[in-house]
C-alpha cells in the first residue's frame, strides 16, 4: 500500500509541475496547443506556439535537486523520442512551422515552484 501511495504522490507532483509550466508559458505569451499529446507510441508534454514557431516543451518536475538538476534526466534516447514524436505531430496536423525544443524544470514539493525555462535546450540529432 505504501508504494502505491508514493507512486500516486509522484504522479500528482508531476501533474502539478506541468500545470505550473503551462501557467508560466501562458503568462509569457505562449499559446498552448496541446498537453500530454499521445498517438500510438508517441508522446509530448506540451506543444505551444509563439512568434510563428512551434515549441515542444519537455517538463521535468522534481521535489528537489539533491540528486542533480532535472534536465540532466533527459537522455539522448529521450531526445530521439521527443524528436520522433514531434515529427509525427507535424505530419498528423500538417504543420509547416519552424520547431524549437525547450525544457522546463519545476522544483518543489508544492506550489509555488521554482521554474527554470531552458529555451532551445537541444537540436534534433542527425541520424
Amino acid at each position: 500500500m505504501q508504494k502505491k501511495n508514493k507512486m500516486a504522490a509522484h504522479n500528482q507532483l508531476g501533474k502539478e509541475g506541468e500545470d505550473a509550466a503551462v501557467c508560466y508559458l501562458t503568462s509569457h505569451g505562449y499559446l498552448i496547443k496541446d498537453r500530454n499529446w499521445r498517438a500510438k507510441r508517441y508522446e509530448l508534454d506540451i506543444v505551444a506556439e509563439k512568434n510563428h514557431t512551434l515549441i515542444v516543451i519537455e517538463v521535468k518536475t522534481r521535489a528537489s535537486n539533491c540528486f542533480g538538476e532535472p534536465e540532466e534526466a533527459i537522455s539522448a534516447q529521450k531526445i530521439r523520442h521527443i524528436v520522433t514524436s514531434t515529427d509525427a505531430y507535424l505530419k498528423k496536423y500538417q504543420i509547416d512551422l519552424p520547431v524549437q525544443f525547450d525544457v522546463i524544470t519545476v522544483i518543489g514539493h508544492h506550489p509555488p515552484f521554482k521554474i527554470k525555462h531552458i529555451e532551445e535546450a537541444f537540436l534534433p540529432p542527425i541520424w
